[in-house]
């Protein structure tokens, strides 16, 4: 399995290895596998306020999926 994403559009795709190899050329390129997980997983916002100084920290986490 490979990861590619189309340059113009920003779409990124996860194929067999060779439908991407035929894919792959001026308008897609392959990309990590941690930037395909980063686009199709949910990402889940907190926010926690310190009262004593006033600020709001937000914390990103990955929804995990069993």
């Amino acid at each position: 399995m490979k990861c590619i994403k189309n340059n113009k559009t920003g779409e990124i795709e996860r194929l067999g290895d060779k439908e991407a190899y035929n894919k792959v050329g001026s308008t897609w390129s392959y990309v990590a596998k941690s930037e395909w997980k980063a686009a199709t997983r949910k990402v889940k916002v907190t926010e926690v306020v310190n009262d004593s100084e006033g600020e709001t920290i937000a914390k990103k986490q990955l929804k995990s999926k069993k």
